[in-house]
Order: structure tokens, then C-alpha cells, then sequence
């Protein structure tokens, strides 16, 4: 039998991300996804196994627009808290990157999408093999003028997070919940693209881990980008067409 080398299979999935010809056959992506206009993030202790099945969960009016993460923060515990398994580092990296302390129970962040922002962010993601998800994130800045010579020029931050869908009524919750199990985050300086092109123009492919004990079927991927202020730009999220 041929050797298959898996970092051969982990670049063909990462090119089919942002191929389109490839990646209508194996690939899902946010082309032709409405754009979220808010992201909705709970934060949840793991140690709260009450916050996980509380119906009365904080969640935004119906709407095609809202994205909702659900981040499940490390407990003081460990691995003998309830919700341990999916708990992540990147949540505590994301209240950080907030200004927020880990919540006792549960906390809730929401951020609309700049109005009149003119970028276009495109995410997406390939097929599973070997525990890794071959993923990318690509976006298009709008057309500005050259910087004037010894000028600062801003940098824009990305976000991509790898989100488990759990639909309302299965595993002991009682709403919908878009888990993160991965994060990638980044930083893309604006002064080369703008001196070279009059616009910004950014993209990265790498391969995700999927964490043990996720379902692979459930997995998508939501992106977002942020100006140096904090300001979200452009968002996106895929699905599997």
C-alpha cells in the first residue's frame, strides 16, 4: 500500500479553502452566508454545569445576523469540573483581550459589526483528517490612499475560531450552543499592502486541531477582524453547502 503523508492531505485541504473550484466539491465556506452583523459571546465557567442547562440562558432575539460562541472557561478545579472537556486557554486569551476577569458563573459580550464598513472577510474550512482541519481566513480591506511618507499606519487583528454546534436538546442543553474548541489569532500589518496595492489585502491557511470528544460533522468555522481600536470590521461564518 502507497505511504499517504498527512501533511500532504492537511495542504490539499487548506487549498481547497480558498479555491473556489475545489472548494465546492470539498470544502464549506461563508460564500453566499449572510455576513453577521453582531457577535453574541456567553462565557460560561466550567464549572457550572447549572449555567449549561438553565433554560433560561442569555441568548439574542431570533435573527439570521447574530453569531453566538459559547466559550467554556478553565476552572480553578481542573479536570474535575462538569464541563472540563470542552473547556479551552483561548477563552481566558479572549476575556483577556475584553478587559474582563473569568466569570464565577457565566458572562455575556456583545459587539455589533462596524455600519459602513466596506472589507470583505471570507472564512472556510475543509475536510477532517487526523484530528486537524485544514482552515483559512482571507480579507479584503477597503481601497485607501498611500500613506503619506513617515506616517503610522494602523494593523488589523483577526480572529477564527473552530465551533462545535450543538443543537438545542441534546446533551443536557436546552438551547442552541456554538462551542469554540480552537482558536487561531493574528495580527496583519496594514503599512505594506497600502504602500504596495492601495489596499489591504490578507490571508492565512493553517491547519485546526479538533479537539478530542468533538464531532466533526458538528464543526464550522466563525471569523472576525478588529481595527486597532477594538472595533469589529467584517465578520463571517461558513457552512457545508
Amino acid at each position: 500500500m502507497a505511504h499517504i503523508n498527512p501533511l500532504a492531505l492537511v495542504a490539499a485541504s487548506l487549498l481547497a479553502c480558498h479555491a473556489p473550484h475545489l472548494a465546492a466539491q470539498s470544502s464549506c465556506s461563508s460564500d453566499g452566508v449572510t455576513a453577521p452583523v453582531t457577535l453574541f459571546e456567553r462565557f460560561l465557567d466550567a464549572d457550572c454545569e447549572a449555567c449549561w442547562s438553565d433554560p433560561a440562558t442569555p441568548a439574542p432575539a431570533a435573527s439570521a445576523s447574530v453569531v453566538v460562541l459559547d466559550w467554556i472557561v478553565p476552572a480553578p478545579s481542573g479536570d474535575e469540573a462538569p464541563l472540563s472537556a470542552a473547556a479551552t486557554r483561548d477563552a481566558l486569551a479572549r476575556l483577556e483581550a475584553l478587559g474582563r476577569k473569568a466569570p464565577s458563573a457565566r458572562d455575556v459580550h456583545v459587539a455589533s459589526v462596524e455600519k459602513g464598513s466596506t472589507g470583505r472577510l471570507r472564512v472556510a474550512h475543509g475536510m477532517p483528517f487526523n484530528d486537524y482541519l485544514g482552515t483559512s481566513i482571507r480579507y479584503t480591506g477597503a481601497r485607501q490612499r498611500p500613506a503619506p511618507a513617515g506616517a503610522t499606519v494602523g494593523a488589523v487583528n483577526f480572529y477564527l475560531l473552530l465551533v462545535e454546534s450543538v443543537p438545542a436538546g441534546t446533551e443536557g442543553t436546552p438551547v442552541g450552543r456554538n462551542i469554540v474548541r480552537n482558536m487561531l489569532q493574528g495580527r496583519w500589518n496594514q503599512r505594506d499592502q497600502l504602500l504596495k496595492k492601495e489596499q489591504g489585502h490578507w490571508m492565512e491557511a493553517r491547519p485546526m486541531r479538533v479537539p478530542e470528544g468533538a464531532q466533526a460533522q458538528r464543526l464550522r468555522v466563525v471569523g472576525w477582524v478588529q481595527d486597532e481600536q477594538g472595533r469589529v470590521i467584517a465578520a463571517a461564518q461558513s457552512a457545508c453547502r
